[in-house]
């Protein structure tokens, strides 16, 4: 079947729109991390409508069953969280909604890296010294999944920016910024 795809570009804010075939597993598409592509999904988070939009993202490196999940997503600051499995995806979100808000990464049914933000999910009222230190346990994650990007942070926090193109994922659905209209994931 084939997906549109949010295709990461290391470095830069935009992203490419990517057409992958992907297989179907039991009527389902799963992540598949023989082509480094992820599940995506946000959450959205500040006026309680419960509404998740799902898609796939490549470009992460992931390499085993793992998730990252950060309320820090520019500009809309609704929770995002990319993983290879659905068991992983669900703890870190569900580790970001017990702490209110942050980022976190989840290895193996394990959270090896976190940063609480409970003020908005987007700030402590912890030292810097000790946020400092909470934020590298966040890139010791990617890390320790498989990322080899520069600045994942960023780019995490930039696939719910609707207003770079080419692809992004919003509360209402995928989303071709330069075509102005939303796209379902799957064709």
């Amino acid at each position: 079947m084939t997906a549109n795809v949010i295709g990461v570009i290391e470095n830069q804010a935009p992203t490419r729109h990517l057409r992958i075939q992907m297989p179907v597993d039991n009527g389902e598409i799963k992540a598949d991390m023989t082509q480094d592509v992820a599940k995506v999904a946000l959450v959205e988070r500040h006026a309680g409508t419960g509404r998740i939009q799902v898609g796939l993202v490549q470009g992460f490196g992931f390499n085993q069953p793992c998730a990252v999940a950060s309320t820090v997503a520019h500009d809309c600051h609704h929770m995002i969280v990319v993983g290879t499995d659905e068991e992983n995806m669900a703890l870190a979100v569900n580790t970001l909604a017990e702490c209110q808000g942050g980022q976190v990464v989840v290895r193996n049914g394990s959270v090896i890296g976190k940063v609480e933000l409970p003020i908005g999910g987007l700030m402590s009222n912890e030292r810097a010294s000790v946020v400092a230190h909470k934020a590298a346990t966040v890139l010791k994650g990617f890390e320790a999944c498989g990322c080899t990007l520069n600045n994942p942070n960023m780019q995490l926090s930039l696939l719910g920016l609707v207003v770079i193109p080419s692809l992004r994922i919003s509360d209402l659905g995928l989303v071709d910024v330069g075509n102005f209209q939303f796209i379902p994931v799957l064709e």
